[in-house]
């Protein structure tokens, strides 16, 4: 074994493997600002919907206004109509 030549690519291994490890770094702090800036537009498209589109809010009416306010309520459930 130790009268076998190495070879030559392993010579560059070390410099193959930090240029990705380098790659991923840039990749991953780019990612980051990618996320920021997601956060950023969906917060301000959120501020800004909120704030253009201003109508009163307006309680819910029930689905059918004969029937009770809850369906599955206890008094409903043990009710024998």
């Amino acid at each position: 074994m130790n009268r076998i030549d190495l070879p030559a690519a392993l010579d560059a291994l070390d410099d193959r493997i930090m240029g990705a490890l380098a790659i991923r770094r840039r990749e991953a702090m780019a990612t980051r600002r990618l996320m920021a800036l997601a956060a950023f537009v969906s917060l301000g498209g959120g501020i800004v919907a909120g704030s253009v589109i201003s109508q009163p809010a307006v309680a819910a009416s029930p689905f059918t206004p004969f029937g009770p306010s809850s369906a599955l309520a206890p008094s409903t459930l043990l009710d024998v109509r």
